[in-house]
């Protein structure tokens, strides 16, 4: 089955490195403006979920989430974590490495689609 999220390399090697530092993390990629337009990393429990929130799945053992009315607009594209330089938002762990993860995206394939039932 087509994965909903997944990361590159560059990606799960600073999740990693965020583990090691952090412990368990997870990411919540929001639609808001300023830091919320970025997918943000926090350890486990420092972001208090809702029932709104869908899980997309994991990557690096660091579960993904999304608000669900978010998630209607992206649900017929793979989400692809990836890291750029720079600095992140300010409330996400990267940001002291002088990295940020950026959402990259492409559309499934009609069988994907198919597979996750979107169609």
């Amino acid at each position: 089955m087509g994965e909903r999220v997944k990361a590159t390399d560059e990606a799960l090697s600073l999740i990693n490195l965020l583990r090691e530092k952090h412990g368990p993390i997870m990411f919540h990629q929001s639609g808001g403006c300023c830091d919320g337009s970025s997918p943000m990393c926090y350890p486990v429990g420092d972001l208090i979920l809702g029932d709104q929130d869908v899980c997309l799945g994991e990557i690096g053992d660091a579960q993904f989430y999304m608000h669900k009315n978010q998630y209607e607009y992206w649900k017929h594209t793979q989400i692809i974590l990836d890291v750029v330089e720079g600095r992140g938002g300010m409330f996400s762990l990267e940001g002291v490495e002088g990295k940020r993860f950026l959402t990259r995206s492409r559309a499934f394939s009609k069988e994907e689609l198919t597979e996750l039932n979107l169609i």
